[in-house]
This record gives structure tokens, sequence and C-alpha cells, in this order.
């Protein structure tokens, strides 16, 4: 309960010190001139407290952002392996811009202004940041926000839900003509490293990652069977991938000969490095130029398989299946490849309800 200490000085001055006891609260003390201000006072605070809301309010005044940030890197990141280095690093961008700041000064304006300055610098690489970066860069500190006001009840809310993303350009499209495709695939056999051609055959024919493929185990493929087992996806479930056909072929091949001094199939030559992938750059970099194709990354040959799946009758939520994406939304962008499967859909359907 409130108690109000009426104050008189030497002078003649008078002040209200209100003191706040609540069982299981911290005591809380103000002064104020006037009694009725005092009086205002202790009502408000009383009811924040029985509310649970005011210790909130006191915390985002002593804890700045850093001590955020820096709570969040030890507690949380290391529950997300997979992305902690890249978080950590915009985190302690974060952290360098205003990790100064009292979480109570933390207000959309100020993440705004730095958002915009981070579209305006330059990469190591002497690169401007792209919005689809800007945006994992908001992510990475929306999410340390939403933990510190509903976890850790720093914050009532997090700044982060007046802030807008950056717009980013639709999704790109680069798939492999059929005659980019046939040259790709005669320099890739025609190069000196014999892992990239069945590499670029096994991208082509199940639209797996790069990643995904380059640290393939053999204990993750199923000859018999015809399937491969990726335990580590970009999404976070395990996934079924079919080999058929070529890829098929290439792999059978590739276990004949297979070394048996790692688990990788496609290991590093140098012996040392056995149980690290083979450096890809080179020798696709060199397949690119024989093959005369431009504007084209290893990562399109997703792209190609998700477009060639598209026009030739496959449903998005089948080309979503294969890829590995949870949602519909990352593989709308091959829509237009399937239009032809889609009027034949509506044509069916027009002919079953009209005769």
């Amino acid at each position: 309960m409130a108690n109000i200490e009426k104050r008189t000085t030497e002078d003649g001055n008078t002040s209200y010190r209100v003191k706040i006891r609540m069982k299981g609260f911290p005591t809380q003390t103000a002064t104020f001139a006037r009694l009725t201000d005092a009086k205002d006072w202790a009502k408000i605070t009383e009811g924040a407290i029985k509310d649970r809301r005011y210790f909130k309010n006191t915390e985002s005044k002593k804890r700045t952002l850093g001590e955020l940030i820096d709570k969040y890197i030890e507690d949380v990141l290391p529950g997300k392996p997979k992305s902690e280095d890249k978080q950590k690093s915009q985190l302690n961008w974060w952290k360098k811009e205003i990790g100064n700041y009292f979480l109570v000064d933390i207000t959309p304006a100020l993440i705004v202004e730095h958002r915009d300055k981070l579209a305006k610098a330059k990469s190591r690489f002497n690169k401007k940041y792209s919005p689809a970066t800007i945006n994992r860069y908001l992510a990475a500190l929306s999410h340390a926000l939403t933990i510190a006001a509903n976890d850790w009840g720093w914050l009532e809310d997090s700044p982060m839900r007046k802030v807008s993303k950056s717009k980013e350009p639709r999704g790109r499209v680069r798939f492999l003509s059929d005659d980019e495709r046939k040259a790709l695939l005669t320099a890739c056999q025609e190069s000196t490293s014999a892992y990239l051609y069945p590499v670029v055959v096994l991208a082509l024919s199940t639209g797996m990652r790069q990643g995904e493929i380059l640290n393939l185990a053999w204990a993750d493929v199923n000859l018999d069977k015809q399937y491969i087992i990726l335990h580590e996806t970009k999404n976070g479930e395990r996934r079924r991938v079919p080999l058929s056909g070529l890829a098929h072929t290439e792999i059978k091949k590739l276990s004949k000969i297979r070394r048996i001094d790692t688990s990788l199939l496609f290991p590093h030559a140098t012996p040392r490095l056995k149980n690290q992938p083979f450096d890809l750059r080179k020798p696709w970099d060199d397949a690119l130029e024989k093959a005369e194709i431009k504007d084209f990354r290893f990562h399109d040959l997703r792209h190609s398989t998700a477009s060639y799946l598209a026009m030739n009758g496959a449903s998005l939520a089948e080309i979503a299946e294969v890829l590995g994406h949870k949602t519909l939304s990352m593989v709308k962008r091959y829509a237009h490849l399937s239009e032809a499967h889609t009027s034949k859909v509506v044509a069916s359907m027009n002919a079953k309800i009209f005769g």
C-alpha cells in the first residue's frame, strides 16, 4: 500500500514523499511538491504494479539495447545453429549503431533512421545492401525485441510493429533453355573435376540446394529404393528426395569408385580436407564460360528444376513439395509457366459442369 509522508525543510518548503510497498515487488518511491500529484502517482503506480505493467516500464528505462542483444546472443541464438553466425553479425551491427540507447528510447523512428542508413551503406564487398538483406537485419532485431517484450518483460511491446520492411523485387526466375542445358552438361562432362557433372545432374534432377548436395553422405543415399534423405534443410525439416533417371545412374557409378576415407559423396581432393566437400567454384565458372552461358548462378539450377516441373504440368503444391517449401508463396513465381496445365484444368471443370 502507498504511504505518503509530508516533509518540511528548514527554509519552509514542503514536499510529499510517496512509498509503495506491495508483497512480491520491490519498494517504489517518488517525491512531489504537491499532495495531489503524490496521490495521483500513488494511485496510477499501484494499479500498474497490480496489473504487472509497471516493472516493464522501469526495465526499459534501465536496460540498454546493447544489454538486450548480449542476452539474446547468449541465451537464444545457440538454439538457432543454422543462422547463429549470420544473425549474430546482424545484431552486433545494431548494437554498434544504437546499442547505447535505453530500451525506452528505441522508437520506430530511430530504427527507421538506421534502416535507411544501412540501405545507403556498402558491404565489405563494396556492394550496396539489397532490400532482402536489409529485411534480414530488421528481422533479427525484431525477434530479439519480441523476446524481450514477451519473455523477459523488458518492454511493453516491440517498436518493430510500426517499422515497415524494405520492398523486395519479385523473385528471380532464370532457368536454362534446352540449348543452354545441353551446352552446360557437355561442358561439365569435359571438366577436369570428376564431381562437377554428377553434381549438376543431381541439382537439375532434384532441385536440391548447393549445400544440400555438397554435404551429402553415403548414409543418406538409398540406391536400391532410389531416394535421398536430407536431414538438414533450410526449413528445418527432414526431406525425402526421389533419385531417378540420369541422376540415379550417375550416383550409382560414383558409388563404385567412392573413397573409403570419407563418408561424403563429393569430398575435397586434399587428404587433410577429406571431410569437407570439394570446391565447386572454379570448375563451375569454367563450365559456364565454356558453355557461353551468361547471368547464371548455381542456385538457378534449382529454378530450372521448378520451371521444368511447371512446364510439364506439375501444380504449385507439387513443386513446393519437391523443392521443400512449407508454403506456396515461394513457388508462385513459376505460376505463369504452368498456364497450359491451368487451362487444361479449367477446361475439364467447364466440360463437367456445363457439358
